[in-house]
């Protein structure tokens, strides 16, 4: 009976002695995982690109190797079922920190588009307080103003409402487009007549501001199935554009040719031009080259974007080209024929 007792004793303190390993190896264990906790909190906070990314991977997963090793060296070698739920383990903390990184993205993401909708509400609160200003003065002075003055004045007034319409409509219909709402009202429509009264329409602001305007027009009717007002919109906004961007005294010229049943109107100009950062981007909405800000007019960056809109759903296609900051640019709207 002693024997079996004192086997028993024996037992009973490697038990305790194991315990006490398991209770010194946890605590070793805790120091290795508050070490590497800092080594990850400094890897965060240097992300740079995916170099980074891999790095707090690989970190993470010594965390876990070390404190399954520290309860495997307290017990006995690690089994094969260890093995693979180690593994497993490994998995699921990349995908952990790769989860936790797209979540920081996605938060950066949208503090940023918070950040541009605000923007963008200033340009548009702005915008559409530029034209009242005048107006406001006009109208307190129509009162004392002579009678022959009024006419001029009533001109005025027109030209600043004409531009805050024009300036709500673009933004209607970049809702529109954005909401998959944009509609045209098709008929078939002789190109050759808007493509003149487009001419006609534009080509007074650009004498008043001594530019040149060169027209080549085919002398044929061009048929095509489209909306004669969307299409006018289209000319309108490109041949403002040209205007606004380009400065007094400059060039302006609008060719047009048919090729392969294809209306092709190219508009372009020596103004301004776009920088080769901004060009990929200048069809997107409240999108618009560094330098343009402020030339003659701000604007809110959404002519363009109406203009693409209107051309795709006519089933055309637009373009834009330029060679840098200063060398101008040039439009090219395709547009399908009746057959």
């Amino acid at each position: 009976m002693s024997d079996r007792a004192g086997e028993e004793e024996r037992k009973v303190a490697n038990a305790a002695h194991e315990l006490f390993l398991l209770g010194r190896k946890t605590v070793e264990a805790r120091a290795v995982l508050a070490a590497l906790q800092d080594q990850l909190s400094d890897a965060n906070n240097r992300l740079e690109d995916a170099q980074h990314v891999e790095q707090l991977i690989e970190a993470n997963q010594q965390l876990v190797l070390a404190i399954l090793l520290t309860q495997s060296d307290a017990i006995a070698a690690p089994q094969v079922e260890e093995l693979l739920l180690f593994q497993e383990l490994r998995e699921a903390n990349a995908q952990l920190v790769i989860a936790a990184l797209s979540a920081q993205d996605l938060q950066a993401t949208a503090e940023l588009a918070l950040g541009q909708q605000k923007s963008i509400l200033a340009m548009v609160a702005h915008e559409l307080r530029n034209p009242l200003t005048p107006i406001s003065l006009i109208a307190e002075r129509m009162v004392r103003l002579p009678s022959d003055q009024l006419p001029r004045m009533r001109e005025l007034i027109e030209g600043q409402l004409q531009h805050i319409s024009q300036l709500v409509d673009d933004l209607l219909d970049v809702s529109r487009a954005s909401t998959g709402k944009l509609r045209i009202h098709r008929c078939e429509v002789d190109m050759l007549r808007i493509l003149n009264a487009a001419v006609d329409a534009c080509r007074p602001v650009m004498i008043a501001r001594n530019q040149q305007f060169d027209v080549a027009l085919p002398d044929t009717s061009l048929l095509m199935s489209g909306d004669p007002v969307r299409l006018a919109q289209i000319l309108h906004n490109l041949l403002g554009n040209a205007a606004k961007y380009t400065q007094a005294g400059g060039r302006i010229s609008m060719v047009v040719t048919v090729e392969a049943e294809q209306l092709r109107i190219s508009i372009s100009d020596n103004g301004i031009g776009v920088t080769a950062k901004a060009l990929p981007l200048i069809f997107d909405p409240y999108v618009q080259d560094a330098h343009a800000i402020g030339f003659n007019s701000a604007g809110l960056g959404i002519g363009l974007t109406v203009v693409r809109e209107l051309v795709e759903a006519h089933g055309g296609t637009v373009k834009g080209m330029s060679e840098g900051h200063g060398k101008g640019s040039e439009f090219v709207v395709m547009l399908p024929l009746s057959v």
